[in-house]
This record gives structure tokens, C-alpha cells and sequence, in this order.
């Protein structure tokens, strides 16, 4: 059986899509359950519904074979797996926010930062020779300079609309092109290869 760790919620269901045309049994995915451990109807597939923070440690400690995740959450989570394949879901950016009549803060060398992506954005400032201060936050990232816990934010855009709901804009694209991966742990693609490699390259044929 190979097991795949798939973010709960809509990327769950755009891996599912994907994964039909591919001839996986994913039907289970579009049932409305609670359950977070499902099995396909030929008992080929196993699927674990996970936060996305959590794929890449399921994939990195071989609980699950595959994985799909955000390329945000690979850099922040940075663990030892294969990525495989731009599966192209999901496209957004991660970017520095905060309010457009304040874009000088980003010059600011006590900058406050609120962010979920902390390894991330240490990585970056501290490419630029930048000091600043981090303020890890796990929801509603937008209201930490609403409120003036932070003077900017560092997260994911995709449409945008709600930095503009809070007077907010992007001050600066950081990484473009992020869209969801296709991860693999080491050991299974050697000791399952047979079943792996095929479908990867199912995926590849369907996402050209």
C-alpha cells in the first residue's frame, strides 16, 4: 500500500482531482467523514489528512510514502525528503505586508515581524545582514500591525483581498511561484519504486 500525507481541506481536494486522473482510487477523499486515516475501495491507497505544517514530517519519518505540500511550508519545515514534482496547485506568494503609507519600516533596523514562517524569515533578513525581531503568530497574521504588535508581515498572498479588507498591501514580493509539491520519503522511493516511479510519472504527464 502507499500511503500519502495531504493537507486537510481545499489542497486536499485539488490532490485528490489530480490523483483520479492519474487512475488512483481517491473517490474516499470527496466523502464527507471525520476521519483523518482513509482507505481507497481497492486497498492500494492509504491517505492521512493532516495540517500542512505536518506533511513533511509524516513524509520524513516514512509514516507516509508521498506527500503533498506547499513549497512555504518545505522551506520553513526544511526536513530530509525528496521533492518530486511542481503538482502547479495552489500558486500564491510569500511577501513582507504591512500598510502601503508605511513601506520605509522595511528600513526600520528595529523591524518587528509577525510571521507562522520563522525559520523562513530569519533565513531572509539574515541573508540581507539584517537584524529584526520575530513575532510568531499561527492565525490571523494580518491583525498584528492592525493592532501595532507588528510593524509588517511576512506571509502567503494569493488574492490579496484580505490585506486590502484591513488596509494592508504588499511591500514586497519575497518568493514567487508558490505552488504544492509532490514529496517523497528516501527509503520508500527505493524500496517502493515499482509502484512510485509510474505514478510520478503519470503525474508529470497529466500536469503537462
Amino acid at each position: 500500500m502507499i500511503y500519502f500525507a495531504l493537507s486537510k481541506g481545499r489542497l486536499a481536494a485539488e490532490s485528490a482531482a489530480l490523483l483520479k486522473k492519474c487512475g488512483v482510487d481517491a473517490s474516499v477523499l470527496e466523502s464527507d467523514t471525520r476521519k483523518l486515516v482513509l482507505t481507497s475501495a481497492d486497498g492500494k491507497y492509504g491517505f492521512f489528512l493532516v495540517k500542512p505544517s505536518d506533511v513533511p514530517t509524516y513524509v520524513e519519518a516514512g509514516v507516509a510514502d508521498l506527500g503533498v505540500v506547499g513549497k512555504d511550508t518545505l522551506m520553513e519545515e526544511n526536513k530530509d525528503l525528496y521533492e518530486m514534482l511542481d503538482l502547479r496547485l495552489g500558486e500564491c506568494r510569500l511577501c513582507l505586508a504591512g500598510f502601503p503609507a508605511r513601506k520605509d519600516a522595511l528600513t526600520n533596523p528595529h523591524l518587528r515581524v509577525a510571521t507562522k514562517y520563522v525559520n523562513t524569515a530569519r533565513r531572509v533578513f539574515e541573508e540581507r545582514g539584517e537584524e529584526i525581531e520575530i513575532i510568531p503568530l499561527h492565525g490571523s497574521i494580518e491583525l498584528a500591525p492592525v493592532t501595532g504588535l507588528a510593524d509588517v508581515i511576512f506571509d502567503v498572498v494569493q488574492t490579496g483581498s484580505t490585506l486590502k479588507a484591513n488596509g494592508l498591501a504588499v511591500l514586497e514580493e519575497v518568493f514567487a511561484g508558490i505552488t504544492a509539491r509532490l514529496v517523497a520519503n528516501k527509503v520508500s522511493l527505493k524500496l517502493k519504486s515499482e509502484e512510485i516511479l509510474p505514478l510520478i510519472g503519470k503525474l508529470k504527464e497529466v500536469i503537462a
